[in-house]
């Protein structure tokens, strides 16, 4: 049940720019939460929500080129380093790829929070979704995602109290 928020200011991309990053940022929320994109079960519960600043400011000044803030959320246990690191890299060149040459290829203008959701805080459907809730629904075997979300969450919080 991935969600993601992603703030594009009013005017800077085009419609079917629009549209298609809005597609590949599901496919890659997916794919680096460790699900498959292509998985009906999977796309059905992720969820992008798009807002529309009509200004940004830098230093107290509107920004003279888009700026975008993209906020990643995965229940607990889905991101490790690696994944973090590749949702941030490959969700800024799909932003800045979605621009095309209309304004310069520039990084720091793309900023990527990736969020994980303390298990049995996310709600959904007037109830509690843990990991292992959501993984069960996706895989359609209750049994696989609490197994599931036993390895994960279980790797995550013993690397917590070693660390």
């Amino acid at each position: 049940m991935p969600m993601l928020d992603a703030y594009i200011p009013v005017g800077a991309l085009s419609h079917d720019a629009e549209q298609a990053l809005m597609s590949e940022l599901t496919d890659l929320l997916l794919r680096h939460e460790g699900a498959d994109p292509a998985d009906p079960r999977a796309r059905a519960i992720a969820w992008v929500f798009l807002h529309r600043p009509a200004a940004v400011y830098v230093a107290g000044k509107p920004a003279p080129e888009p700026r975008y803030r993209i906020v990643a959320s995965v229940p607990e246990g889905q991101f490790d380093d690696d994944r973090r690191a590749a949702i941030v890299r490959e969700v800024t060149d799909a932003v800045l790829r979605a621009e095309g040459a209309a304004h310069p290829h520039d990084p720091n203008r793309v900023w990527v929070f990736t969020n994980e959701i303390p298990d049995g805080t996310w709600g959904g459907a007037g109830r509690i979704n843990t990991l292992a809730d959501i993984v069960g629904y996706v895989v359609d075997d209750p049994e696989a995602g609490r197994a599931y979300a036993e390895r994960r969450l279980s790797g995550r919080r013993a690397a917590t109290v070693s660390g």
